[in-house]
């Protein structure tokens, strides 16, 4: 089983050149979670999750606090929003190295990286490192089933 068969092939993605507003508009257009980067020649160099960017917002002191579960609400901090200049600020100031697998490679390779670095979608290249699919752990998980189910005697649905 190869990650291509079960990719989107529909992608939206952000060039390196965008800025932080340009993302979070992205973002909230398309209800996706992963944003791969790319450069001019559609080659992946970056990924851009919703959780950098919710990070950006996020009060500092959260990382500090052990039990989440004793803040009630959060208060002002639940109406901040973001001064201009941070908008401005490039993407490539917050993205991520770019996690991807070749489109011929394996689906448990692909499940492995997706679990590893704990992410909802993984980009799949070509050779040339050019972005060809998005597989999401929802259809790679699902496609691994499948394939196991058929296997198991009795289970011709």
């Amino acid at each position: 089983m190869r990650v291509k068969r079960c990719m989107k092939k529909v992608i939206v993605t952000i060039p390196v050149t965008a800025t932080i507003g340009d993302a979070a508009n992205i973002f909230c257009q398309n209800h996706v979670g992963t944003l791969p980067v790319i450069d001019e020649r559609g080659r992946l160099v970056g990924l851009l999750l919703l959780r950098d960017l919710i990070h950006l917002i996020m009060p500092a002191f959260v990382d500090l606090i052990d039990d989440i579960d004793y803040v009630g609400d959060f208060g002002a901090m639940e109406e901040y929003e973001p001064a201009e200049d941070d908008l401005m600020r490039p993407i490539s100031e917050v993205m991520e190295d770019p996690i991807s697998v070749l489109e011929d490679s394996g689906l448990v390779r692909a499940f492995s990286f997706i679990d590893k670095h704990q992410l909802l979608d993984l980009p799949v290249v070509n050779r040339e490192r050019q972005l060809v699919g998005l597989a999401s752990r929802v259809d790679m998980g699902r496609e691994l089933l499948d394939a196991w189910w058929q296997c198991h005697p009795g289970n011709n649905s």
